[in-house]
């Protein structure tokens, strides 16, 4: 963590040393014992967090959504994994089980740790305004929050992946990488011994004469610029470039669009979607990402009740009826 001592909460080292995080996981090191603090962190934040959730009922309703609450979310990532991981090899990509593991683990981690910092305002709504309705809809609000955070981290990390290649198929990692704009040279002859600025054409593609003046295609070409050394003796003249008649520039600099050989401030401009190519798989992240969120809700729904109905006896499970998106729109309905 840039020099300074490692935290021990792993959600800490997330927030802060995110980066720290990332390449850790792209060098595939020591993955399992961090993946099994993030999971022990992970079970205790969102246990906390089911056992507010519970408390609306009774001590065992609290009791059983601590217990619920984190089983929802491992089972979840049990379901989704295998689909993420066959995802990537389908599409080229190079990610280990263990790095994917370790990056869903980290969606998860942010989530939960979200999660359990917004328990002290759902504890203080379960107080001072003890509603069924308005304490679901708090809690779902919460929760798709602190989720939709957590897969912000996600999506962040297997940018990161893709920067490093790991995303792609080997070959067109390396073609990504060297695929570069080269523009024809054309070298600077060295100024007159009068001193006076020397114009310079555009090389194959056009002409420039004495005066700097020159043909359509040179002006519609980037130039490659190498800077001369002055005659001995003749002090250095600003160099004037063909199509910038008015303007002189000093030696070593060039305006815009102009590329000089050896020099730091020559490198090439880069198209955006010529080395920023998104993969197959980062794309099908995305799809992933709502395919998690569906099999999510629909086990949430399946696991009820986390908060209980005030009107109904206490039970483990409920029978398995409608959905949670109607079950939503139902209690906004009787909400408003």
């Amino acid at each position: 963590m840039s020099g300074d001592r490692p935290s021990p909460l792993v959600i800490e080292r997330i927030l802060r040393d995110r980066q720290g995080i990332w390449q850790q996981i792209v060098a595939d090191d020591d993955l399992n014992a961090l993946t099994g603090r993030m999971l022990a962190s992970s079970a205790v934040a969102l246990a906390c967090y089911g056992a507010v959730l519970g408390a609306f009922h009774g001590v065992l309703m609290a009791l059983t959504s601590a217990v619920k609450l984190p089983l929802l979310f491992l089972i979840t990532l049990a379901i989704c994994l295998p689909t993420l991981y066959l995802f990537n090899l389908v599409f080229g990509a190079r990610l280990s089980v263990r790095q994917s593991v370790a990056l869903v683990m980290v969606a998860i981690t942010v989530t939960s740790m979200l999660a359990v910092a917004f328990a002290p305002i759902s504890l203080f709504f379960l107080i001072t305004a003890p509603d069924y309705g308005f304490f679901k809809l708090l809690n779902v609000a919460i929760l798709t929050l602190s989720a939709l955070v957590g897969l912000r981290f996600l999506t962040g990390g297997m940018q990161v992946l893709n920067a490093h290649g790991l995303l792609a198929p080997p070959t067109a990692a390396a073609a990504g990488a060297t695929q570069t704009a080269v523009a024809a040279p054309a070298v600077v002859p060295a100024q007159a011994a009068s001193g006076e600025p020397v114009a310079v054409g555009a090389g194959a593609n056009g002409a420039a004469g004495a005066n700097g003046a020159t043909t359509p295609a040179a002006e519609a070409q980037p130039v490659s610029v190498v800077a001369a050394q002055p005659a001995a003796g003749v002090p250095a003249q600003p160099v004037v470039l063909a199509g910038h008649p008015v303007a002189a520039f000093p030696p070593g600099m060039v305006p815009p669009g102009y590329v000089g050989a050896g020099r730091p401030w020559a490198t090439p401009p880069v198209r955006r979607g010529e080395s920023e190519q998104r993969p197959a798989s980062m794309t099908l992240l995305y799809v992933w990402i709502l395919l998690f969120g569906f099999v999510g809700t629909q086990l949430a729904w399946t696991l009820r009740p986390f908060v209980g109905s005030p009107g109904e006896h206490f039970a483990l499970f409920r029978s398995i009826e409608g959905n949670f998106y109607a079950e939503i729109l139902r209690t906004l309905g009787n909400l408003f």
